[in-house]
Parts: structure tokens; sequence; C-alpha cells
């Protein structure tokens, strides 16, 4: 059958970055905890470069067939992500030097609440990108993390507030009542004013370094112990008020969630470079505060 992307086409002539395919819906398999696997519905893109000026084309259809047998015969990993990137060279041999690969899905943990015996489903945001270009194999690796922030000047406006009810509500020179002191503490009239807190993201994107596979959890597990206020599941009264108490633990600016983020990849191995994006979505204002810091990975904003 004729096949007139491989032939030259005089018009069309010059090499191209890159060539592929977005958005392919396919199933991707992840190693979870005891040695079982998970499946996820993903979107994959797929891509080499054309180095051949003369070539029309590339072959899609082979890439297609390389992800499918590929994704369907073994788990996600490191080493399997490499062979997959060396299988589109090697069908594209005389045309291409460079292969790329992304592959997007969520993945869904369960994660128990914070005090009581239950737990329930979180889903994360997850996009795997590697690259095989001249014999050299890149992985990185991007979760979404959502978490709570309660504003620090907010918090101190909120206390102030207080402190001058307190002053009008229990004069100086009169006696404190320890009983009417401790109803006004847990009264409305008391506690007037509470600072403001927002659903938060952290986009963090790692460079993995070689020798390890692809840690979704772990990191998922560092960026919320580093924030200390993730989102919760399933939530009974003892559950939001150890959620409340862990809010005025740990006010924070989008500054102080990105250093606290960065502050705890840096002390991990497996984390060769890294991009960090602190993104709280305000309830005070109708934008976002947004905080980024990076050892060295660009995500569209200078370092």
């Amino acid at each position: 059958m004729p096949d007139v992307a491989s032939g030259a086409h005089a018009c069309e002539a010059g090499v191209l970055d890159w060539v592929g395919m977005e958005n392919i819906a396919l199933p991707v398999r992840l190693a979870a905890a005891g040695g079982a696997l998970v499946q996820a519905a993903a979107r994959v893109s797929a891509f080499v470069n054309l180095v051949n000026a003369q070539a029309r084309g590339i072959h899609m259809s082979r890439l297609y067939l390389h992800l499918d047998r590929a994704l369907a015969s073994e788990p996600l990993t490191p080493a399997a992500l490499r062979r997959l990137l060396h299988d589109f060279l090697a069908s594209h041999s005389g045309l291409s030097d460079r292969a790329m690969l992304r592959i997007a899905f969520e993945h869904l943990l369960r994660r128990p609440a914070l005090v009581s015996a239950n737990s329930g489903w979180k889903a994360y945001p997850v996009e795997i990108a590697a690259t095989l270009a001249r014999g050299h194999f890149t992985l990185e690796l991007r979760v979404d993390v959502p978490y709570s922030s309660t504003c620090p000047a907010s918090a101190a406006l909120a206390r102030q507030v207080i402190q001058q009810r307190f002053a009008a509500d229990f004069p100086r020179g009169k006696a404190l009542d320890h009983a009417a002191l401790e109803h006004w503490l847990g009264s409305e009239q008391g506690i007037c004013a509470t600072p403001h807190s927002q659903r938060s993201t952290a986009r963090v994107c790692v460079r993995l370094a070689r020798g390890f596979d692809l840690p979704i959890v772990e990191l998922v597990d560092v960026i919320e112990s580093a924030l200390a206020t993730p989102v919760q599941t399933a939530v009974k009264r003892e559950d939001e008020q150890a959620f409340a108490r862990l809010n005025g633990e740990n006010p924070m600016f989008c500054e102080d969630a990105a250093r606290r983020i960065r502050d705890a990849l840096q002390a991990d191995e497996r984390i060769a470079d890294f991009h960090i994006r602190a993104t709280h979505h305000e309830s005070l204002h109708a934008h976002d505060a947004v905080a980024i810091t990076a050892k060295g990975l660009s995500d569209g904003y200078p370092a």
C-alpha cells in the first residue's frame, strides 16, 4: 500500500522539533502497597522529532501500537518508560533521534481521618514526563496536592479584634470571674473574629534521580507532611476540630508554603531537581496568591 508520509515532498522539506499525538486515552497500571497493581484512566501524549529533512512525516501508528502494547503489558516504572521510548526511536530509525512521552491521570489514594477511625479517597492529578535524547534519559513527575492555608495577617487582625472585645467586656480593675471568662471564650461574642482560610494547591514537579522508582505516594506524603494541613475526606466532629487546630498552629502565606516544600525536597535523595508553585485560592480576594521557587526546573516563569 502507498505510504506518502515516508517519501520526500519538495514543498514541505525540513526538520521538525516534535511530531506526534496528544490526549490518547489509555489505561495505565501502577504498583501499590503490598505489590498490588492499581489501574487509572490516562491521557497520553507521544512524540518524536523529525531530523530527516527529506521525510514528509513520521509513523504515528507505530507510536500508538508501541504505547498500547507496553502500557498493557507492564506497570509504569522508569525502566519501562525508557524501553518504550527506545522502541519509539527504533521504529523511526533514520527519521528521529529524540522521543518524548507524557502521561496524565488522577491517582486515587485512601487517606485516614485525623482522629476518628474513618478514611476516604482523594484524587491527586499526576503527570509523568519522560524523554530520551541521544541516549540520555530524563524523567519528571508532577503532582497537585490540595491543602488548607490560614492567612497569618488575617489571624493577627482577628486576635486584635478579640482583644478589643475582651477589654470592653472585662474592663480593667474589675475582678475576673473564671466561669464567666470560660463561657465568654466559648461564645460567638467572645471569639468575634476569625481569620480567613482557603483551599490551596501545591503543584510540584520533580526530576527524579537515577535508581529510584516512581515515588508518587511518597512525594504526596512529603508535601502533605511539610504543609501539615492537607484537605480531608471523611470527617467527624473530632476530625474537624483537629483540622481547625492544625490550621491555627500552621498559619502560612503562599511564600511560607513554597519554602516548606522546598526545604523538604532538598533533603530527599530521590529528587535531583524541582519546581514548586504554591497557589492560595483566596477567600478574601477574587484572585489567587502565588509563590514559585525552583532548584533549576522551569515551568514558564524565570527561576
